[in-house]
């Protein structure tokens, strides 16, 4: 939701519909078989008065995987969520239709391919997600308090279950709490979901991110623990600005780093995760082209108890952001 913070405050200003979204080319080669992903994310914010803001992700996805008798191929076109932002004060958002679940950071603040410094999401990503990482129903979000030395966010949620196509859901409701301490950079959080259908179960989060302040370092994490199995994941990059700038040759390189865990607490296949133990290591160099374009590198190393297995991955991604028609800020 972070992306739509941003172009909600432009909307504002411009009282026009933002197009917004991310354009690339992946290749993965998983254990030997590679395949081919052109992929869009076409994004809209349309604002309708100064107090309310449509918002919208769509995903268009082609894979191609060469084998002995040709190409094996798969398609993916569909809506992520559609969704509508009534601001009713400072300190309030209320949220209403088809909205990404704000558990942890994962699926609301790192899934946009343009935003990710990998082209995979991590394993734990599923959990407290509901699979699908979108729910069906409405959320109030905001403020709850502010000062120069601390914030205070919230996310509270109920989601209804829905078998529609483009818009699947389960029945849950949960919530995310967050403390942001802006001299230090520093933001820890806590989430909470509850499965409300079939087999009843709770999804714990917590998350803690730091960001120091013009160092070209960052530092993110994650915890979540469900009814069947639990994980982990820690990431860090360094983009090279010391040398040169962020625009020399060399402060466009960005080393990643992230290491990975997930532990089954039971054999009940239903959370998304691998069905054993399992740790995986990921390294990666990207390059920040100008005008809004990466350049995705990573080799992961992936153990199990089911086999180890080599991952290799690379991709370009374009960001495009532009308003639907010339209109100028009131």
């Amino acid at each position: 939701m972070v992306i739509f913070l941003a172009s909600s405050a432009v909307c504002g200003a411009q009282d026009i519909p933002l197009l917004s979204g991310g354009v690339g080319f992946f290749t993965s080669t998983n254990g030997g078989n590679t395949t081919y992903e052109p992929h869009i994310e076409p994004l809209i914010a349309a604002p309708i008065t100064n107090h309310f803001l449509i918002e919208s992700r769509g995903i268009l996805l082609e894979g191609f995987t060469p084998g002995s008798n040709g190409y094996t191929t798969f398609h993916v076109a569909s809506f992520i969520y559609l969704q509508g932002d009534y601001i009713a004060t400072p300190h309030l958002t209320v949220v209403g239709g088809s909205f990404l679940l704000p558990f942890n950071t994962y699926n609301d603040r790192l899934s946009p391919i343009w935003i990710g410094n990998f082209q995979d999401g991590p394993l734990i990503a599923s959990l407290g997600t509901m699979s699908s990482g979108t729910g069906v129903g409405g959320m109030l979000s905001g403020s709850a308090a502010s000062t120069n030395k601390y914030s205070i966010n919230y996310n509270a949620w109920f989601s209804a279950r829905s078998g529609n196509m483009q818009f699947n859901s389960k029945r849950s409701s949960g919530g995310r709490a967050s403390l942001y301490l802006p001299q230090s950079r520093l933001e820890i959080g806590l989430s909470y979901d509850r499965l409300l259908q079939n087999t009843r179960e709770n999804f714990y989060g917590a998350h803690v991110w730091w960001e120091p302040k013009d160092t070209g370092f960052r530092l993110r994490s994650e915890f979540a623990r469900g009814h069947h199995a639990q994980g982990y994941w820690i990431e860090a990059d360094y983009r090279m600005q010391a040398f040169g700038g962020p625009d020399s040759w060399l402060g466009r390189f960005e080393p990643v780093f992230r290491m990975q865990q997930t532990f089954r607490r039971d054999t009940v296949v239903s959370d998304g995760l691998p069905l054993v133990n399992t740790q995986r290591a990921d390294f990666g160099i990207d390059y920040n082209l100008p005008h809004n374009t990466r350049i995705l590198t990573s080799y992961s190393r992936q153990f199990s108890s089911s086999g180890n297995v080599n991952i290799w991955e690379t991709g370009i991604v374009y960001r495009f952001l532009f308003p639907a028609w010339k209109g100028g800020a009131q």
